[in-house]
């Protein structure tokens, strides 16, 4: 298996447990395709460095998973759908 940082942005004009439910589907979605998260790090609220869709603020959250690339391709795929996704970035980790 291999360790991958997820990053995401999400909307900062929705609720806090809209949020919170947002980051819970999303490592849903990781962990029923088999991936271990082996941390989730809320970052809070920050000003975005350039304005994205019209957004200026989001919610920052980092994931740190060990799965397959299915895993992370599948939450790839949702991320680009979901609204509530501002931006989202996968890196694979060296070893």
């Amino acid at each position: 298996m291999t360790k991958y940082e997820i990053m995401f942005i999400v909307k900062a004009d929705i609720s806090e447990d809209e949020v919170k439910n947002t980051v819970t589907s999303f490592e849903k979605v990781l962990t029923g395709m088999g991936a271990k998260i082996l941390d989730s790090k809320d970052l809070g609220q920050k000003k975005l460095a350039y304005e994205i869709n019209k957004e200026v603020r989001g919610y920052y959250h980092l994931l740190n998973v060990e799965c397959e690339s299915k895993a992370v391709k599948e939450f790839d795929r949702k991320a680009l759908i979901d609204e509530r996704i501002v931006r989202h970035l996968i890196i694979k980790e060296e070893n």
